[in-house]
């Protein structure tokens, strides 16, 4: 569980003065996020979410609340966030930016199948489709300026294995630019926790706090890791009838090109690496916090070394 900031009953029930949602009824810290303190949120006319933002930079948060206000706009099933009587996504709480959203219903799934795979390609299709609209641009906050910035604060802290394959992938990844793909708002951190399903559909997708511009298919590729795997415990290897579910959902409401379909190895690394660098980064580099969990690092180590060695083809639909 992470909670960086607490708030209390008393102090939130104040800052609710500031919105129409309604008085306070109850207040719960949710067990999941390694970025933002969250807190479910129950009033007399509704169910939200609480984010207190703690190291996003502000200059960054109006394009998230703005990208999931623009995606609820368009039919996507996710959070709407709340604006406050001075018409307001953002104001202080605790000393920190914090935002009040709507809450999806609907659960997480452990272990999704093939059909939900399905479901997800389809649901990211459609959220490709409806961001192209969004006027706001953000390079995406974790993408290769943040690889070499992090690699060169992890570097003390690894050990000779750990660095040569980080020196390796840089080294790999700097031989491939995907300039000319298609592009424009992702979600980048579309994990399985991060979506919401009920009877079999997908009720909604949220933390959208990694999103920016980037290749549509490299969000492809970051959910490919880790819906799609073999066995998350044990066998991280791409599952081939999870993969093609997601990929021809996808294609047949976004047709990928040619030069998507040529980059999916590549990037499959690069997602791969991305979340190696920042799970290292998290447990080498932590920041105070009253209850912070980490995750291993060591679970994207191997899903990278595996993507590297087998090159990981996509299943293409024709």
């Amino acid at each position: 569980m992470s909670v960086f900031t607490p708030v209390s009953e008393s102090r939130l029930a104040v800052w609710l003065n500031n919105y129409s949602v309604g008085a306070l009824a109850a207040l719960e810290p949710i067990e999941s996020g390694i970025e933002n303190t969250n807190y479910f949120v129950t009033t007399s006319q509704g169910h939200y979410v609480l984010t207190l933002f703690e190291r996003l930079p502000a200059a960054e948060l109006p394009f998230y609340l703005g990208l999931m206000a623009h995606l609820a706009r368009h039919g996507i099933p996710c959070p709407a966030p709340i604006a406050d009587l001075a018409d307001r996504y953002l104001s202080e709480l605790n000393g920190k930016p914090a935002t009040l959203v709507t809450r999806l219903a609907g659960t997480s799934l452990e272990d999704p199948g093939a059909a939900d795979c399905a479901e997800l390609g389809a649901l990211l299709a459609r959220l490709h489709l409806a961001g192209r609209s969004y006027g706001a641009y953000l390079e995406n906050p974790r993408g290769p300026k943040w690889w070499r910035r992090a690699a060169g604060e992890l570097r003390p802290f690894l050990e000779a294995g750990q660095a040569e394959l980080l020196e390796a992938e840089l080294s790999f990844q700097a031989q491939h630019r995907f300039t000319g793909l298609p592009r424009g708002a992702v979600h980048a951190d579309l994990f399985r926790d991060n979506a919401l399903f009920d009877a079999g559909r997908i009720s909604g997708v949220f933390d959208f706090y990694f999103a920016g511009i980037d290749c549509f298919i490299y969000d492809l590729a970051v959910c490919a890791n880790d819906w799609c795997l073999v066995d998350p415990d044990r066998d991280r290897r791409l599952d081939e009838a999870k993969a093609r579910a997601l990929l021809d959902a996808y294609h047949a409401r976004r047709p990928l090109e040619a030069a998507e379909r040529d980059a999916w190895p590549v990037l499959l690394r690069a997602a791969a690496f991305r979340f190696w660098l920042s799970r290292l980064h998290d447990m080498h580099l932590p920041r105070p916090g009253e209850l912070v969990k980490v995750h291993n690092p060591a679970h994207f180590r191997d899903i990278l070394v595996l993507r590297a060695a087998h090159g990981s083809p996509a299943p293409w639909a024709e």
